[in-house]
């Protein structure tokens, strides 16, 4: 078994944001459907090519860009 460890002494305390452009909403709960969690897709921004399968990056619905996978 692995356990992850971190030094607390590194840590620092959050700061609530000085200006209203760095406030980030809090992102939106998915949806539960027969007990998994679901999530619409807004848009496919690209696609590439890896070995013989193709990835995608998804812009997930109600969720900002720093959300895309």
């Amino acid at each position: 078994m692995i356990h992850n460890m971190f030094n607390e002494d590194l840590l620092t305390q959050c700061r609530k944001p000085h200006f209203k452009r760095q406030h980030i909403d809090p992102i939106p709960l998915p949806e539960i459907i027969n007990k998994k969690e679901e999530y619409k897709v807004e848009e496919i921004k690209n696609y590439r090519k890896q070995g013989y399968s193709i990835q995608f990056l998804v812009y997930w619905k109600e969720y900002g860009n720093e959300h895309d996978q």
